[in-house]
């Protein structure tokens, strides 16, 4: 059995950036798209004492670095929710952009940027469901 890696962390996200950068149809969707993203887990002041954050450049299909992120990194784009809807988001029952609109995460940046790419969100969350993720709450 393949050993779990704690979502989020530099282990997880490095499995993530291979995946993704090796994911034709993410490459496809998002071939003309310019722009990094911080991907927030709200803190929920039991399991989550303080936000948790990475960092993703993504460039024309590809993942250009990626890392852990603390308070002070910024981006172009933030997405934040909390543990309970990444989760869901991860496991195929929230789309990511529909999620916004029902306010199970909240986006920071140009809302009409990423609505011309739903394609590409789309792929990013599926790319996740290759690596054998282990939550913060597990």
């Amino acid at each position: 059995m393949t050993e779990k890696l704690v979502f989020p962390s530099d282990e997880w996200i490095e499995k993530y950036v291979d995946a993704l950068n090796k994911n034709a149809r993410y490459e496809d969707a998002a071939k003309t798209w310019e722009g990094d993203f911080v991907f927030q887990i709200d803190a929920d002041g039991k399991t989550i004492p303080e936000d948790v954050r990475f960092y993703l450049d993504l460039w024309h299909g590809k993942c250009r670095s990626a890392r852990m992120a603390g308070p002070e990194d910024t981006a172009e784009f933030v997405y934040a929710g909390p543990l309970s809807n990444w989760k869901l988001l991860f496991d195929g029952k929230i789309d990511p952009i529909k999620g916004i609109m029902a306010r199970k995460f909240k986006l920071t940046g140009d809302m009409g940027k990423v609505m011309r790419y739903t394609k590409a969100a789309l792929e990013l969350v599926a790319t996740t469901r290759e690596i054998p993720t282990k939550y913060l709450d597990e």
